[in-house]
């Protein structure tokens, strides 16, 4: 069993800048695929980006490419999703995913999720 714990949500005003990270355990983090996905309110739980197990091979959905930037250290088990040039429509919470055997950019290509992180961006 894989647990994903998510840390580093929080309010920030827009423009500004925040880095999530997704501290994983039960499992090396590299033998995971991993993702992030975010769900605003009233919105279906939407893709934001993906990383392969080396980290070699990353993708973004469009509406964050060249704002956002995932990483991983599989040192410490953990991904990273760096956050800049926040906008208020990235306000969600912030979901850390992962799978064994596979990587998508829907939800129900991962196996494992974390709990959630709010991100709230003030215009």
């Amino acid at each position: 069993q894989v647990q994903l714990v998510e840390s580093g949500g929080g309010l920030v005003q827009a423009g500004g800048s925040l880095r999530l990270s997704c501290a994983a355990s039960g499992r090396p983090s590299s033998s995971l695929f991993m993702g992030w996905f975010r769900q605003g309110p009233g919105k279906e739980r939407e893709f934001v980006a993906r990383i392969s197990w080396t980290g070699s091979n990353t993708y973004y959905a469009d509406s964050v490419k060249g704002r956002f930037t995932i990483s991983r250290d599989n040192a410490k088990n953990t991904v990273y999703l760096q956050m800049n040039i926040l906008e208020p429509e990235d306000t969600a919470v912030y979901y850390c995913a992962a799978d064994p055997v596979r990587s998508g950019v829907v939800p129900s290509a991962y196996i494992y999720w974390g709990q959630g992180t709010q991100v709230t961006v003030s215009s």
